[in-house]
């Protein structure tokens, strides 16, 4: 097990650049399973649960050709479906959560998907309903094996119809989507997910030949087509890691550019950082955020304390909330954080308290922050990440903090972050990784 030893205080400035969004790019790689023809995807993210899942796109038959450290072509010609039943396929299912994706694509091609039961984060429930009445809907019947708990999902061919899904789950919505484009007849999804990772799988699925209307909107329409032909696409940048860096810039910032970071796909992202007083100049597509020694907390307009929370797009994503919590514990004023998707995401504040922020957990769901005003720098300490954004937002804490912290675990951050302490470092970090 690897750590990161972080020798806080140091400024940050220049320029970083964000990689491909990784959960843009789970999607549209178990995209290429729709067709026998190849797929060229650009700016991938070299991270851990994207390399998983391609190297289990490898297992199954699809030939991946990595043309350059960002660019690959998938070919889905020849799929080995007996795999899917043995017991190294299952197993490694389970540790990864994008498995999940394969099974709208395997459905509708192949007619069959035998998927684990996904891993993933440690952040509460994250229940599969969704995705399987979509594919009940489409006219798939699934079974449920306690032994090995697996599923699987059968179908001769899937069919059209209306359907309103129970929640608007991001990954639902992809998987019935991917599910449908082949199914025979029109299809209709309401309280769909239309998040720009949404938006650009359908215009990838359209550029094969699918064809959706309504994107970006919370109603989709798709017609079925009898096959999908190869195409290319480029994955948007990542608006976590964008927001991510925001953070930084505002806590240990001395001048920082985030480059090329697609200004109209971030929605209430940046919003949100000002909400709490970050200044943030939009350049062309890059964002610029000065040098700040303070940054005071919004209030409303009653005068009521500033609320945080997560909403479905386009409101505030609920991966961010983590840093928003961190950039508070130095701000001028308090603020509520309220996650109400995941009960154990705020969980990671007592490492944060342990550093010496005032933070004051309510119950699993929300937390009231009084901000330092960098009056008082947080103490450096040992921590362990539980999730990724926990992780990304404990890294951030440990730069800010007085000495030497230590964060076990980080392979929880290395799932979500490309090479994060090189990049960091080249701004004036010290960021060191250990092997346990």
């Amino acid at each position: 097990m690897e750590s990161f030893i972080i020798e806080g205080g140091h400024p940050l400035s220049g320029t970083i650049t964000p990689q491909g969004a990784k959960n843009e790019a789970l999607e549209v790689i178990c995209a290429t399973l729709l067709t026998d023809e190849e797929v060229s995807i650009d700016n991938v993210p070299d991270i851990l649960d994207v390399n998983n899942l391609i190297l289990l796109l490898k297992d199954i038959g699809v030939r991946v050709e990595r043309n350059s450290k960002n660019n690959y072509t998938f070919c889905a010609k020849e799929i080995n479906l007996d795999y899917l039943n043995s017991e190294e396929f299952i197993r490694k299912c389970a540790s990864l959560r994008g498995s999940v994706l394969m099974i709208g694509p395997l459905l509708a091609r192949f007619g069959k998907a035998v998927v684990a039961k996904p891993g993933g984060d440690k952040i509460g429930r994250r229940r599969l309903d969704t995705h399987f009445l979509g594919f009940k809907n489409l006219g798939a019947k699934f079974v449920h094996s306690e032994s090995n708990n697996t599923f699987e999902i059968k179908a001769k061919r899937l069919k059209g119809t209306n359907m309103l899904l129970d929640e608007a789950s991001v990954t639902g919505t992809a998987n019935i989507i991917m599910a449908a484009v082949l199914a025979k007849g029109h299809t209709t999804i309401y309280n769909a997910a239309c998040e720009p990772y949404i938006q650009q799988l359908c215009r990838m699925l359209n550029n094969m030949g699918a064809k959706i209307s309504g994107i970006a909107s919370n109603l989709l329409t798709i017609e079925g087509v009898d096959r999908l032909h190869g195409t290319s696409h480029k994955i948007l940048p990542d608006m976590i890691e964008v927001g991510s860096f925001i953070g930084m810039a505002a806590m240990v910032g001395n001048g920082m550019r985030i480059k090329d970071v697609s200004v109209e796909n971030l929605g209430i992202i940046p919003e949100a950082f000002r909400r709490l007083g970050v200044k943030i100049l939009i350049e062309g597509d890059d964002l610029y955020i000065p040098h700040m020694p303070h940054y005071q907390v919004d209030s409303f307009i009653d005068g009521s304390i500033m609320t945080l929370a997560d909403a479905p797009w386009p409101g505030l994503t609920p991966d961010l909330l983590s840093v928003l919590l961190v950039v508070a514990t130095q701000a001028r004023g308090s603020v509520l954080v309220h996650q109400k998707m995941f009960e154990s995401r705020l969980f990671f504040v007592d490492k944060l308290i342990d550093m010496g922020a005032q933070i004051i957990l309510c119950d699993p769901h929300r937390a009231v922050v009084v901000g330092h005003d960098h009056k008082v720098r947080l103490r450096a300490g040992r921590m362990t990440s539980p999730d990724i954004r926990a992780g990304i937002a404990l890294l951030i804490a440990a730069l800010s903090a007085n000495g030497t912290s230590r964060i076990d675990n980080i392979a929880q951050i290395d799932r979500g972050y490309e090479d994060i302490e090189g990049r960091l470092n080249a701004l004036g970090a010290n960021i060191k990784r250990v092997n346990n």
